[in-house]
């Protein structure tokens, strides 16, 4: 495998180069953002390309003995961004190894020298930083990490959709009694009134928490919406049988294919929140 010689101020690898001189790190020639740190341990690990470099070697090289740091959490958050810039997997590694208990070693083949620029701006402006931040993989999910936005819009708006259920089915209660009487008997029809009555109050403050905590982008939903997915899961399986109420109005089978949707969406929220807010794996 050629390494670059430590007299070597370009290295490159796949659609990737690191130039030293620059400080840069780009892809197909449009530069990436990377702070000094993980740019550091990524010009390390491509020095030894091939090699194990141990956690105390990065400490050394890095965090001189007089720096009060928590070395541990810097060393883990500083792979952490390099993985992220180049679109790598802890669990799948291109470029990056994790040796339990040793190092890390960068695996894919690295050769000096600069490749080809096709469009070579020396700044790029925000939206290309985006798209080329864009363009990595989700850790977890192996697809391009989209913008942000969009999925913290998509996931607003499911949940403001969950709302308008909510209200209409407090609004028309009578309406949905009156059907339940068509088809339950008495007490069928009022268990299930109160449990519309008593779901909806449980989920109109949880969508107006989910709603809050996307709109102003609480770092830790992520976690929170993890734990509380299967309280999340079981109560839209609840409700994805609503159209069944509307049957007699919609049809059978209009009811059965909204119910099949619904009855995806929990996950559909899932894999936005995963996408929104990435949860870095351990290094």
């Amino acid at each position: 495998m050629p390494v670059p010689q430590n007299n070597s101020r370009i290295a490159r690898f796949g659609v990737f180069e690191l130039d030293l001189s620059a400080g840069e790190l780009r892809k197909n020639g449009v530069k990436l953002r990377l702070q000094e740190q993980p740019f550091q341990v990524l010009a390390m690990l491509l020095d030894r390309a091939g090699e194990v470099v141990s956690r105390e070697e990065l400490r050394q090289k890095l965090w001189p003995s007089d720096t009060f740091v928590d070395f541990d959490h810097s060393v883990n958050t500083a792979i952490n961004k390099v993985r992220e810039v180049l679109g790598d997997s802890a669990s799948v590694p291109r470029y990056v190894e994790t040796l339990p208990r040793r190092g890390y070693r960068f695996i894919a083949p690295v050769h000096s020298g600069a490749l080809p620029v096709v469009s070579a701006p020396a700044i790029v402006t925000n939206s290309k930083a985006e798209s080329a931040s864009s363009s990595t993989l989700h850790p977890e999910l192996d697809v391009p990490i989209p913008h942000r936005a969009v999925t913290r819009g998509l996931f607003a708006l499911i949940q403001v959709m969950y709302l308008c259920f909510y209200l209409a089915a407090l609004f028309r209660l009578h309406v949905i009694q009156t059907l339940a009487d068509s088809f339950l008997p008495p007490w069928g029809a009022t268990t299930l009134a109160a449990a519309v009555m008593i779901t909806a109050g449980i989920g109109i403050p949880l969508r107006f928490y989910l709603i809050s905590a996307v709109g102003f982008d609480h770092q830790g939903l992520g976690r929170k919406f993890r734990q509380l997915f299967p309280f999340v899961l079981a109560l839209d399986e609840l409700w994805a049988v609503a159209p069944f109420l509307l049957m007699q109005e919609i049809g059978l089978g209009l009811a059965f294919a909204a119910t099949a949707a619904l009855l995806y969406l929990p996950f559909s929220e899932r894999t936005l929140i995963r996408m929104a807010y990435v949860q870095r794996t351990t290094a």
